[in-house]
């Protein structure tokens, strides 16, 4: 396992660097026709990775701390420190498709050597669902005027989205895409759910609703859950409850009212009304899915494990470097963007071997604090604060020595 050849004292931002096999990198640079002239694929990859851990404020930071550093880089497989004009021409030119593969390489490879090492400690779901279930959703990523040329989202606006299909067992994405923020969520929904089993398990938001791709994901034997529209209108042809029962409030079998969007899903479906409680607050909300076996009450737990995903998201961006971008370009945002995800698998997989005791923002922090010490990376995960264990007071009476007590009295 890469994360244990740390035997002798190496700086920690290079063991971390080091998970990657050394393989993987080059391969990927030849499929992609990556020239290695400038800037070699692997100190772009590195250089990137840096910026992500130091939240690099422009290209200079990375071009001037890398060179001040270049000893301890070179000793990084031989990477080497960029130039501004180098790395801002490698993120503008180069295909994003090789971060994009990078990062699901690495993914699969640390699968590979710790199964299921995203862990339960992340797990939101209730335990009686034994099924892979995924959370989809997206992610509004703001971006700079100077990227209007493909990002538009507004009038003076420009956003890119990220859309994410999330395995809410392990907590590690499963199928993610980069896009501009225009255009509805719904015309990703097919792309998203493209890998899906029958069997599995998806829910989404009303934004991915299209009845089209619903009856398609039905006749795989993809189950699904998500919430009701207010201009979707059902006919009930059954009521499964026939009076509220505790929170449930309806249980019906329906069936698509407009004649048009019933040719889209021609099949019976579930409507559950339910009253949740959000943020401490009951609510009333409608729910659909084409599952009729489980229990209400299951069905609305399935929404609420949803939510998970916004926690996801609420890591990447506190710890990612996704809110200030090295380049306007539409290639020089998805190079950050996947090599932030990277950045982010690599340290759960830390995560994982080191058993963490603390937050994954904590973890990011104090590996950043210390990037070029030379430390065993492992060791120093275990020892960190409370990491390895709780903290005992230590003493005994004898350790004290306090004026005026102890004395024998005269």
């Amino acid at each position: 396992m890469p994360v244990q050849s740390a035997g002798s004292k190496h700086a920690i931002f290079r063991q971390v660097c080091e998970q990657i096999p050394s393989h993987m990198v080059p391969k990927l640079a030849r499929k992609h026709k990556i020239a290695s002239r400038g800037i070699t694929a692997w100190s772009h990859v590195v250089s990137m990775l840096y910026a992500q851990f130091t939240h690099a404020i422009g290209l200079n930071d990375v071009s001037d701390a890398l060179r001040a550093n270049r000893s301890a880089l070179a000793s990084i497989r031989g990477a080497e420190p960029p130039s501004r004009n180098g790395l801002s021409h490698a993120n503008r030119t180069r295909n994003p498709e090789m971060a994009k593969e990078l990062f699901w390489a690495m993914l699969d490879h640390c699968e590979g050597l710790r199964p299921g090492f995203g862990g339960a400690k992340f797990r939101r779901l209730p335990r009686r669902f034994k099924r892979t279930v995924y959370a989809l959703d997206s992610t509004t990523i703001k971006l700079f005027a100077n990227c209007m040329d493909w990002a538009r989202h507004r009038r003076r606006k420009a956003a890119a989205k990220l859309h994410l299909r999330l395995n809410l067992d392990s907590f590690l994405p499963a199928f993610a895409a980069v896009d501009s923020a225009k255009g509805h969520d719904s015309g990703k929904a097919r792309e998203l759910c493209a890998g899906l089993q029958a069997g599995e398990i998806a829910v989404f938001d009303m934004a991915y609703i299209d009845y089209d791709h619903l009856f398609d994901l039905s006749e795989r034997g993809v189950f699904w859950v998500s919430r009701v529209k207010e201009s979707m209108k059902f006919r009930c042809v059954k009521r499964i409850l026939k009076k509220p029962s505790g929170r449930i409030l309806r249980d019906d079998i329906v069936l698509v009212e407009n004649p048009s969007k019933r040719k889209d899903y021609p099949k019976r479906l579930r409507r559950i009304l339910a009253i949740v409680e959000i943020d401490g607050e009951d609510r009333e909300m409608e729910f659909f899915t084409n599952n009729f076996e489980w229990a209400a009450s299951s069905i609305c737990d399935l929404y609420r494990a949803r939510w998970s995903i916004e926690t996801f998201f609420k890591q990447i961006k506190q710890t990612l470097h996704l809110g200030d971008f090295l380049g306007h370009s539409r290639k020089a945002i998805e190079w950050q963007i996947w090599t932030g995800l990277l950045m982010y698998v690599l340290l759960r997989f830390l995560h994982a071997c080191s058993d963490w005791g603390h937050s994954f923002t904590r973890l990011f922090t104090c590996l950043r604090a210390v990037l070029w010490q030379r430390r065993h990376l492992l060791d120093y995960l275990r020892s960190y604060g409370t990491a390895g264990g709780s903290i005992r007071l230590l003493w005994a009476p004898h350790q004290a020595f306090l004026p005026g007590f102890g004395q024998t009295p005269s």
